[in-house]
């Protein structure tokens, strides 16, 4: 691994669209009085920071930890129509999401989407039989007016080209259908930064240690800088609540009787490396409602995911040995014990979803967005489905616009009046950025490698063309961060000066794909921090 000398902060020239310093950031924080707070940097709040940045409003974002730091970088990694709902009825529900995932896959963020391939093996004694999985991937891609080709059944022995590690003892048949995967932390931050761009203030490691009242009305937030301690506070004429398994302790500085307005699922998943290339995924049907997805992601296979009930302390949700357990033996109904080796694993990680309150089993709970209002006037929003956070950003500010007094409705463009599709930044063709990154390089040095060149390409976009800059002008930001991984340094100042990289996990975890990888070992650890160090 290049040891890396002091590499100073990008931006000292006005023109290079650096942020500004978390210092100027708190000061301009402090000093105004915005339309809306958000509190909460998971996508939930993202979107909604999104979009009423784009209606004209005065928007501040704020979070405890990082942007997508919790359940928003926890997720399955799918943007999809939701299969299993066809199950419920849903089908409505399908469609919408089919009608979010295209827009998303190929108009809002075609670099930052892949379409991905899912077979749904048939097993005898299985809990669905070859006629119904057909019909029912045909209707699914028929909800998506058959945009991604036919929803059709195919032999096992076809199946297993795609997909070596197919297990095919008792294997009757396979449906085929298509759906679209992202790495969820780089589309949540690329979405910050579109908030950015529209005028959102933002900050991430900023966490609420009390909320502000006026007249009994809640008007902003007291904060505390989790880097260096620093307290201030935030004003506003509206306060939302975007925290997602925190919501309802929000919901208690408000109002300390309060009710419980949701509950808790978690979701775990492992990160194995690949024996053997995968070129669809599996979807295997565990039950009537359950399915087990096994993912290529990242040159990486993705398992999961579990569904239980959560009751503890949001901060300590974690994989378990019954998790993983569970995830390897179910795995296992489809796939090769040789791929499924606890050696493999080199990362895991559980999130937890938000369902409205209720009793029942949450497996069959309804991926609903619940929108409150507390006595003190706070909004709180929590669920979704992260393929619809686009639709969730316009339902709140639909909500915002018909506020009791309209509050903010006269100083905001209505939904209906703005792009439906924007896209985020750096939407280009990512073949054609990888293409150019890769004829386009230094003419002295090592062109990038293919890998490299691919990467950028597919989780930046254009603005890949911004970091190939930074490699290009010094030769020590082109070296790989991990000789096994694609990452260049250049991603990491990238991330401290344009990505609001705090800490070495916002880079390692989420700006990156570091740690999913198994990779981010001490050395690596330690040339992050040092780099991050070197900010101006």
């Amino acid at each position: 691994m290049t040891t890396l000398q002091s590499v100073p902060a990008l931006g000292t020239h006005p023109a290079s669209g650096s942020l500004p310093s978390r210092a100027e950031t708190l000061d301009q924080l402090s000093r105004a009085t915005y339309d809306l707070l958000v509190i909460g940097g998971g996508i939930l709040g993202i979107s909604t920071a999104w979009h009423a940045a784009q209606s004209g409003l005065r928007v501040a974002l704020v979070d405890a930890g990082d942007f997508a730091g919790a359940t928003s970088s926890a997720s399955s990694k799918l943007l999809h129509g939701g299969l299993r709902y066809l199950q419920t009825g849903a089908v409505k529900l399908v469609a919408e999401n089919h009608f979010e995932r295209r827009a998303v896959s190929r108009e809002v963020a075609p670099h930052l989407a892949n379409p991905l391939t899912f077979y749904l093996p048939v097993y005898k004694g299985g809990p669905h039989g070859a006629a119904k999985l057909g019909a029912g991937v045909f209707a699914y891609s028929a909800l998506s007016a058959f945009g991604d080709g036919v929803g059709h059944v195919i032999s096992p022995a076809k199946a297993q080209r795609d997909v070596p590690e197919l297990r095919t003892d008792d294997l009757k048949a396979v449906a085929v259908y298509r759906d679209d995967q992202m790495n969820d932390a780089r589309m949540a931050l690329m979405t910050v930064r579109a908030a950015v761009d529209a005028g959102a203030v933002v900050l991430n490691h900023a966490a609420v240690t009390g909320l502000r009242f006026t007249r009994g009305r809640v008007t902003g937030a007291e904060l505390k800088d989790s880097t260096d301690g620093t307290e201030f506070g935030v004003d506003a004429r509206l306060v939302l609540n975007a925290t997602g398994p925190w919501v309802d302790h929000l919901r208690k500085m408000e109002d300390p009787n309060a009710a419980p307005s949701i509950r808790l699922s978690k979701g775990a998943h492992l990160v194995l490396k690949r024996t053997r290339p995968w070129r669809a995924a599996l979807a295997t049907p565990i039950d009537k409602y359950r399915i087990t997805f096994a993912l290529p992601w990242e040159d990486m296979l993705l398992l999961g995911t579990t569904d239980e009930e959560y009751e503890g302390d949001p901060a300590d949700v974690s994989v378990t040995e019954a998790d993983t357990a569970q995830i390897l033996d179910e795995a296992a109904f489809s796939i090769r014990d040789q791929q499924l080796s606890r050696d493999l694993i080199t990362y895991s990680f559980a999130g937890l979803r938000v369902l409205p309150g209720g009793p029942g089993d949450t497996s069959k709970a309804k991926r609903e967005t619940v929108v409150t209002e507390g006595r003190g006037g706070m909004l709180s929003v929590a669920g979704g489905k992260w393929t619809t956070f686009r639709h969730i950003g316009r339902t709140v500010m639909n909500k915002l616009a018909a506020l009791p007094g309209h509050p903010l409705a006269e100083d905001m463009e209505p939904m209906n009046r703005l792009p439906r599709k924007l896209p985020l930044p750096g939407i280009a063709n990512p073949n054609a950025v990888a293409h150019r990154l890769l004829v386009d390089g230094p003419a002295p040095g090592p062109r990038m490698a293919p890998d490299t060149a691919r990467h950028l390409a597919t989780h930046y976009g254009s603005l890949a063309f911004d970091i190939a800059r930074l490699a290009n002008e010094n030769p020590e930001l082109a070296e790989r961060v991990h000789p096994d991984a694609p990452e260049i340094w250049a991603q990491v100042a990238y991330a401290r000066d344009h990505e609001w990289a705090e800490m070495a996990d916002d880079v390692l975890r989420r700006r990156t794909t570091l740690t999913i990888r198994g990779l981010a070992t001490d050395d690596v650890r330690e040339g992050v921090e040092k780099l991050l160090a070197d900010r101006d």
